[in-house]
């Protein structure tokens, strides 16, 4: 099934307790949900092929999106999710280029490693 990404908006922001975002405490997410973001570090032909999908939705869309934090956290040139996804069908060339192109309006951690990592308190 092909994703809907194709809305100017894809890469919408971040919310409020992305584990990407170096203002959201540790221990939000479960270790289970922190241990996926370090894969996206590693060379491409390493990484999951799979796009990294928002966990949020708008209260009027379910439309699957992708988070804004692993979009302005990892190289989108080296993303191998994005070129799956992309040669695929799932996103248009215009999402696409909105994914490798975003920037954070938000600090982020500098890799999931660095996320998935941090201490408790330690982006005070």
């Amino acid at each position: 099934m092909v994703h809907n990404f194709a809305r100017t908006d894809a890469v919408d922001g971040l919310c409020a307790t992305c584990p990407y975002r170096t203002d959201v405490p540790s221990g939000v997410w479960s270790q289970k949900d922190y241990e996926k973001l370090p894969p996206f570090d590693g060379p491409t032909w390493d990484q999951p092929p799979r796009l990294f999908i928002w966990h949020q939705h708008d209260w009027n869309d379910n439309s699957p999106r992708v988070c804004g934090g692993w979009a302005g956290c990892h190289d989108g040139d080296q993303m191998l999710p994005l070129r799956v996804a992309s040669i695929a069908g799932e996103i248009t060339a215009e999402t696409t280029e909105a994914i490798r192109n975003y920037t954070s309006p938000v600090p982020l951690f500098a890799s999931g490693a660095e996320a998935a990592a941090h201490e408790p308190d330690s982006h005070l």
